[in-house]
Order: structure tokens, then C-alpha cells, then sequence
């Protein structure tokens, strides 16, 4: 597996590979210093020197040509650094890891081979979802592989694709075709525009997801569910506890209880959340545009915070869900557009009436996407999977699934053909 590994990473960025071994090599030497060490001193001494090396790397590489850019020295860089592919997501599980061992909540790995697997282990080592050491440690040295879990495996890795090539990549060139109209679109193709992007971006990265998991399944490894079901939220709260479920818990378990969480007042707590999501938007990206959308819903989060949970369920449940959508929609905006002059147009675009309803030029997109972007919109919610799940044990749903599936492949495989290169969104994070 360790084997595997490495040629699929080093497939893509052979020059990176001693990037992440060196990662991998000293964190598991940390790892088993810090376990064998009883003197507090010496523990805390080891664990700041892994974070030191573990975040000093995802801050050369991913932020140094942000921070001297923002600071006017930014010609100290003669171009970019390239990224190595995956660093932010196994970053944050080597660190989860060695404070992991330090907090004696796991332990340190005997096996380099293991620890290695670990970290580069390939079905979600470029995207996620972010798996705790705890996790897999139990797994990794003794798994049970089985027909059954292989065959729901391999529907999982089939609906992930299909949630990619047939959902993801079509939702996308409805965002890029809407946005190029030389112009204008009007308030009604801005706001098409702004949750074609919102499809895309949830069936891109629940896609990846999906396949990560459905791979894992197949080599006998449960890895965490990452996505459930978020535009079914009826708040901003309730969303991300749905979104990206992993990432959410990193922050919340290694900075946000860590700072003190809501136990020290109500002015610490929203110091508290003013970290944890200046932090979560500079983790997407290093770029302003990401703070900002940290830091947009740092302010939703706050004022729900401040209404109160029992307010709010004084809101009927369709208004609540249309306000946490249009919100929603709003952030993927700030998110998707780095350019703060291009982003300040899409928003004039989406609240002024002066580009009238909607063009001609975006009319004819959306009316050729609409079709589909019905069917994200179903598929982005639970409703289907819930009858599915009512007759699962009836013949024709365990014969429909896997039919079903396959279809979903050659579907997947057509478009592969016919489309051009479209990598998943996240892995430029």
C-alpha cells in the first residue's frame, strides 16, 4: 500500500516526494520521542519542533509569496512556488497526529512503513477528507477485506464520479459561460450564475469525497464521512456541521476548544471564532478574497450566535432554509472571484436592476442548463436517498443500485472522453 502510495503522488509531482517523506520520516521520529519522553518540558519542546517544521513548510509554500506581496516585497520572488499537490490536507493530519500523541488521546507509531501509509495514504491524500491517526492506527494493522465491502466500494467511487463528470464539470461551465458575457447578464443570470457555482462546488468536492471513501472501502478501510447533505441546512451553524465535516472538526478539536471555545465569556468566544475562521478562509487559499469569505462567515455565524438558536426556530423551516441558501450562495461569490474589482461588479450584478432581469446571451445558458441544474438541485438534497433508503431491501433496489452504478460509469467515462482537462477544485488547496 505504502508502495501505491508513492507512485501515485510521485506519478503526478515526482520532485515533491521527498517533501512529503521527510514530513513523514520526522514527525514519526517526533512521534515516538514525545510517547517515550515522561518530562512535560521535553514533550512540549518536541511538539513545537514538529509544528514548527509542519506548518513552516505549508507557510513557505503556500504563503510566502502572499505574506511578502501584502507586506511590498514581493520582488523578492522571482515567480511563484509551485505547491506540493495535497499539502494543506496531510499538514493538518501529521499535526492532529503528533498533538494527538502528546495529549496521549493516541499512540505513537511503532512501524515507519505504517505511519507512512498513513500519511500518503492515496485515496484521500490530495483532497481529503483530513482522517485522524486514531482513525486508521487500528485499521492499518489489521483489516478485514470482503466482497461486500468492495462491491459498496466500488458504488461509492461510481457515484463520486458521476457526481464529478455529470453534475460538477456541467454546473461549471454554466458559472464560466455566465461570467464571460462581454454584457452583462442581468440580477436574475448573476444569481443563476452564483449557484451554478454553488452546485459545482459541492459536487466537485463531495465527489472527491465519495471516491476517496468508496476506494478506501474497496482496500477494507472506513474512512470518514465528509459531506451531509449541507443545502439541506436551515442555518449557517447547521451548514457546516454538514460541510467539509472533517475540516470543521480539525478547527474545532486543535484551535477552537484549545483557545478556550465559549468557556470564557462571550467576548472570548467571538475572539475565539474571529481565529478560527480568519484561519479557515486563509486554509482555502492565500488570498484576500478567501479571508474575506472566512471572516463573512465568522460575521453569520456571530449574529446566529447573538439572535439565539430558539429565535430562530420561530422561523417557519422553508423561510429558514431559502435565508441559509441565499447566504450560502452569497459566500460561494466571495469565494469563487479573487479579484476584489471583478467581485464587487458580480455583486452590483446580482443586487441592481440596471442590467435589466437577465440578457439574451444568458438567457439561452441558462435555459440550455437548466434541465440539469434541476436535477444538482434534487440531487443536492436528501429526499431521494431517503426513498432509496425506505426500500433498500426490496428486490428491485438491490438490483436497481449496482445497474444503476454501472450506468453512472459509462455515463462518467463518455464525458471523461469529450470533455476536456477538469481537475477537482480542491486540489489547488
Amino acid at each position: 500500500m505504502l508502495a501505491a502510495n508513492l507512485v501515485f503522488y510521485g506519478w503526478g509531482e515526482p520532485w515533491f516526494l521527498p517533501v512529503i517523506l521527510l514530513t513523514a520520516a520526522v514527525n514519526w521520529l517526533i512521534g515516538r520521542r514525545i510517547a517515550a519522553c515522561a518530562e512535560t518540558g521535553l514533550r512540549r519542546l518536541w511538539l513545537i519542533m514538529a509544528l514548527v517544521l509542519d506548518l513552516g513548510l505549508l507557510i513557505v509554500f503556500k504563503y510566502a509569496g502572499f505574506l511578502l506581496n501584502t507586506i511590498g516585497l514581493g520582488y523578492l520572488l522571482s515567480g511563484a512556488i509551485p505547491l506540493p499537490l495535497g499539502i494543506s490536507f496531510y499538514t493538518f493530519q501529521v499535526v492532529s497526529y503528533v498533538i494527538d500523541v502528546y495529549r496521549k488521546t493516541a499512540p505513537a507509531e511503532k512501524s515507519a512503513v505504517c505511519f507512512a501509509t498513513y500519511m500518503t495514504f492515496f485515496p484521500q491524500l490530495i483532497a481529503g477528507p483530513i482522517v485522524r491517526y486514531e482513525e486508521l492506527c487500528g485499521q492499518l494493522a489489521g483489516r478485514e477485506e470482503t466482497w461486500n465491502k468492495i462491491a459498496n466500494g466500488s458504488c461509492l467511487l461510481m457515484i463520486g464520479l458521476g457526481k464529478k463528470m455529470l453534475l460538477a464539470n456541467p454546473m461549471g461551465q454554466l458559472w464560466d459561460g455566465l461570467r464571460a458575457l462581454p454584457d452583462g447578464i442581468g440580477i436574475l443570470g448573476a444569481w443563476m450564475g452564483a449557484a451554478a457555482f454553488t452546485m459545482q462546488i459541492y459536487f466537485d468536492f463531495s465527489g472527491y469525497s465519495d471516491m476517496a471513501r468508496g476506494l478506501g472501502g474497496m482496500f477494507g478501510f472506513d474512512i470518514p464521512v465528509n459531506f451531509r447533505y449541507p443545502y439541506a441546512a436551515q442555518s449557517i451553524k447547521e451548514f457546516w456541521r454538514r460541510w467539509h465535516i472533517t475540516l470543521s472538526r480539525w478547527f474545532r478539536d486543535y484551535v477552537y476548544i484549545p483557545l478556550g471555545g465559549s468557556r470564557r465569556g462571550t467576548a472570548r468566544t467571538f475572539v475565539n471564532l474571529f481565529i478560527v475562521w480568519s484561519l479557515t478562509g486563509l486554509w482555502h487559499g492565500a488570498a484576500w478574497n478567501y479571508v474575506l469569505w472566512g471572516l463573512y462567515y465568522f460575521a453569520l455565524l456571530s449574529a446566529e450566535r447573538l439572535i439565539g438558536e430558539a429565535r430562530l426556530a420561530c422561523i417557519p423551516r422553508a423561510l429558514r432554509h431559502v435565508l441559509t441558501m441565499v447566504l450560502i450562495v452569497l459566500g460561494w461569490v466571495l469565494f469563487a472571484i479573487e479579484d476584489f474589482g471583478a467581485l464587487a461588479g458580480y455583486l452590483h450584478a446580482m443586487f441592481s436592476l440596471s442590467g435589466g432581469l437577465i440578457s439574451a446571451q444568458a438567457a439561452v445558458w441558462v435555459l440550455s442548463y437548466l434541465p440539469l441544474f434541476a436535477v444538482a438541485v434534487l440531487a443536492s438534497l436528501p429526499l431521494a436517498a431517503r426513498v432509496v433508503q425506505r426500500h433498500e431491501e426490496e428486490r428491485w433496489a438491490r438490483w436497481g443500485a449496482p445497474v444503476w452504478c454501472l450506468l453512472l460509469l459509462a455515463a462518467s467515462c463518455a464525458a471523461l472522453v469529450a470533455q476536456s482537462y477538469n481537475p477537482f477544485l480542491y486540489f489547488r488547496f
